[in-house]
């Protein structure tokens, strides 16, 4: 059997880390991109329904000089 010394794991951890540093990159670029797109769409479909009531109830007014 071989020995496990401390330069071992500090190396194989120190591997670890960077490949979980990149997966968690891309996860969170990922997330952030589905964020942005969940937003934009939140926010016109709020303005289409916001649209669609405004016609509903809509007032004309109208003024004429004397």
């Amino acid at each position: 059997m071989t020995e496990i010394t401390p330069d071992d794991l500090q190396k194989k951890f120190g591997q670890l880390k960077d490949e979980l540093e990149n997966v968690a990159g891309a996860a969170r670029s990922t997330a952030q991109k589905v964020g942005v797109v969940a937003g934009v769409l939140l926010v016109l479909l709020a303005f289409f329904l916001g649209s669609k009531r405004g016609k509903a109830g809509k007032t004309i007014v109208e003024v004429r000089r004397l």
